[in-house]
């Protein structure tokens, strides 16, 4: 006979409000007050009392909850905002380099690409590029229908428009380009693997 799983019963508000700081910080962005509520399977009630907890716990660090009436979401907090500004301003003053050139190539070439997309065709790890990147408005990302755990990055209209394109397909050699792109991914997923 089968069993239908139920959701844990919550101990205490201060779990609650554990559990609701660990699905904001997994996000990484605002959640609507509806879904967080839905993810802890909690009242109205008991969520108000787990946010109140949550900000008060949050008083003085780092990072502060903030809420309106229809979002949630961890942010730096006043205290150490000037100092992220800061670093922000001055990774804005950088330039992109190589790599960052290189991703962009891949994203305006290859089309939409998850990191790990982007780490196989360059061969070598490009957090530090993407986040250059997004923070220039030069990449997006949005999350990946098919694997919730990783995002989709692609390059924006601002860049396209910058580059003087209305269609990636305008881009010098695109077809050449995209197509050596697509035959070096089907080649190495059809290569054995060496032991």
């Amino acid at each position: 006979m089968e069993t239908e799983t139920q959701p844990q019963k919550v101990k205490s508000i201060a779990e609650l409000a554990l559990k609701a700081e660990a699905f904001l910080f997994a996000e990484g962005e605002a959640l609507s007050v509806r879904k967080l509520k839905q993810i802890l399977g909690c009242s109205d009630a008991d969520f108000d009392s787990a946010m109140e907890a949550l900000e008060q716990s949050r008083e003085g660090s780092a990072i502060n909850l903030v809420r309106t009436e229809d979002e949630v979401s961890l942010a730096v907090s006043a205290l150490c905002a000037p100092a992220i500004r800061a670093e922000n301003e001055r990774e804005l003053a950088r330039e992109i380099g190589d790599a960052g050139l290189e991703v962009l190539a891949i994203l305006l070439y290859r089309g939409p690409s998850t990191r790990s997309q982007i780490d196989y065709i360059r061969g070598v790890n490009t957090s530090t590029s993407l986040r250059t990147l997004l923070s220039r408005g030069l990449a997006q990302r949005a999350g990946n229908p098919n694997d919730a755990r990783e995002y989709i990055y692609s390059a924006t209209t601002e860049l396209l428009a910058y580059l003087g394109v209305t269609d990636k397909k305008h881009l010098p050699e695109y077809a050449v380009i995209a197509g050596e792109l697509s035959a070096f991914e089907t080649t190495q997923a059809q290569a054995p693997i060496q032991g």
